[in-house]
């Protein structure tokens, strides 16, 4: 009898297939070093962060919240129970919301000058905007409150916006400087062959483009002003008392578990923006 094709003759064994053979554990390694360095640099960083959200559920014994004794969701429930967080919060946020509006506004035009035109000054103008950054914040706390004492600006909330104005403003113009100089030149001559004025190709080519520099910036000076602890005790006043500062005067005392309810939620909320952030930027590029 003749095998027809695709039939395997009769009594015939299929080959077994090779064994497969274990790699090393070295060479899994090997190839997998990057993954596993980023995995444990994340996990460091994200470390005590995730303290605080366990914390966040403790109900301690006494006024310390250092050691975990049972769950309890009594902080989350009430939030403002310790005297005095809310109203050290609220300053915050407000400070923070205007000086990240204020500095956004000012180091986006900054930018804009700085890397789009040449005048007299430029260089020594790139010199003076990166030395807040470098500048010790002890140096630059102490400075600014010489200044407000000698023209006899009293302290308080009004020093210490213009304090944080101060240092944001530099880490504004420098995001946005960045993502201007990396404009392709070529669109906006594009929008001005098509007869576009400069209003129309600012507002629809150049500030689309630029617009995630500019958020950038807004979010990182917000961060660093609602985290600002010690310039902000040298330029504000007893009356006015942040929530940075607030923790720190209740470290001495006793640290209440709303401190770590507090940073939960600016985590979440943080991790919610830049996951935001990502979505909407890989559908752009879709």
């Amino acid at each position: 009898m003749v095998a027809t094709v695709g039939q395997r003759p009769a009594g015939s064994t299929r080959p077994a297939a090779p064994a497969r053979r274990r790699r090393p554990v070295w060479v899994v390694l090997r190839e997998n070093v990057v993954w596993l360095v980023a995995v444990l640099a994340l996990v460091y960083l994200l470390l005590p962060n995730l303290v605080v959200v366990l914390f966040s559920f403790n109900k301690p014994n006494g006024r310390f919240n250092y050691t975990w004794q049972r769950f309890s969701l009594d902080a989350w429930l009430h939030p403002c129970a310790a005297p005095g967080m809310c109203e050290s919060l609220s300053l915050s946020l407000k400070i923070g919301v205007l000086a990240t509006l204020i500095a956004t506004l000012l180091g986006t035009m900054i930018a804009f000058a700085l890397a789009r035109y040449r005048f007299r000054g430029r260089a020594g103008s790139n010199l003076l905007i990166f030395l807040p950054m470098a500048t010790p914040e002890v140096v630059m706390g102490s400075s600014l409150l010489t200044l407000f004492v000698s023209l006899g600006i009293p302290l308080g909330r009004t020093t210490i916006l213009i304090a944080h104005i101060m240092f944001c403003l530099s880490y504004v113009v420098v995001t946005v400087k960045a993502r201007v100089a990396g404009l392709d030149p070529r669109l906006e001559q594009a929008a001005a062959d098509l007869y576009a004025n400069e209003w129309q190709t600012f507002r629809r080519i150049t500030l689309p483009l630029v617009a995630p520099g500019i958020a950038a910036g807004a979010l990182l000076a917000f961060s660093l002003s609602f985290d600002d602890y010690i310039i902000t005790n040298f330029n504000a006043s007893n009356a006015s008392i942040t929530f940075p500062m607030y923790v720190w005067g209740a470290a001495a005392r006793g640290t209440p578990v709303q401190i770590n309810v507090i940073g939960t939620a600016m985590f979440v909320l943080a991790v919610l923006a830049v996951a935001i952030g990502q979505l909407a930027g890989r559908r752009r590029a879709r």
